[in-house]
């Protein structure tokens, strides 16, 4: 999980929200060049990767994840704090098996025990070693929050830990002949948006894969 520092939200957006003033529409009644305008800019301030397991995505294999559900919180509907981009596509009735992430996730929220990609520390909840695993922290007071999360976001299913796995395996290719110090130094590439404005799929596992196994 990599943390996603929230920018300014689409004019269109904030003009959606001052029409509807008091008002709460059915999230089926989102206008739909808004609701474009929103994917784009919640794509783009996440790198193009999902918001909990970090593989890449594009706009058509993706959906707008609400962080605190509609359901339950409908006041947020339509906060852009509240917003981010899941993997899966948008079908929520027939989501792609197996299922994880936000469609797996569903209604569920704990803010105790629910570790946020919106938290500035989020990353230090979880281990990453080079099977592909997600593993919870080592540290108490993160640890109940950590497995929780991994439990319920379904983040350590074997498909995922496969492609974290390779994911891996690829960014260690890079690695070859070069010294410790260097290999640090690529770790920190790996947290930051490429040339393109996207992030490498999985680039946290690889991270700190980098970070606490060399």
């Amino acid at each position: 999980m990599k943390y996603i520092k929230k920018v300014a939200k689409p004019i269109s957006l904030t003009k959606w929200n001052n029409n509807l003033g008091s008002k709460i529409l059915p999230w089926k009644k989102f206008k739909k060049s808004v609701k474009n305008d929103v994917f784009e800019a919640l794509l783009c301030e996440q790198g193009y990767i999902c918001c909990y397991c970090g593989a890449s995505i594009t706009r058509n294999e993706c959906h707008i994840e609400h962080l605190k559900p509609k359901s339950i919180y409908p006041q947020l509907t339509y906060e852009y704090t509240n917003l981010m981009v899941s993997c899966q596509g948008e079908d929520q009735k027939q989501p792609r098996v197996p299922v994880h992430c936000g469609h797996i996730k569903d209604n569920w929220y704990d803010e105790h025990l629910m570790v946020s990609p919106l938290e500035l520390t989020c990353i230090d909840f979880f281990k990453y070693p080079a099977s592909g695993e997600i593993q919870p922290t080592d540290e108490p007071a993160k640890k109940a929050a950590a497995e929780t999360t991994i439990e319920n976001l379904a983040l350590n299913i074997s498909k995922l830990q496969n492609m974290r796995r390779l994911a891996i395996d690829a960014a260690l290719l890079a690695t070859d002949g070069l010294t410790e110090a260097e290999i640090q130094l690529l770790a920190q590439g790996y947290e930051k948006l490429d040339a393109n404005g996207q992030h490498t799929p999985f680039c946290a596992a690889i991270s700190y894969f980098f970070k606490n196994y060399f």
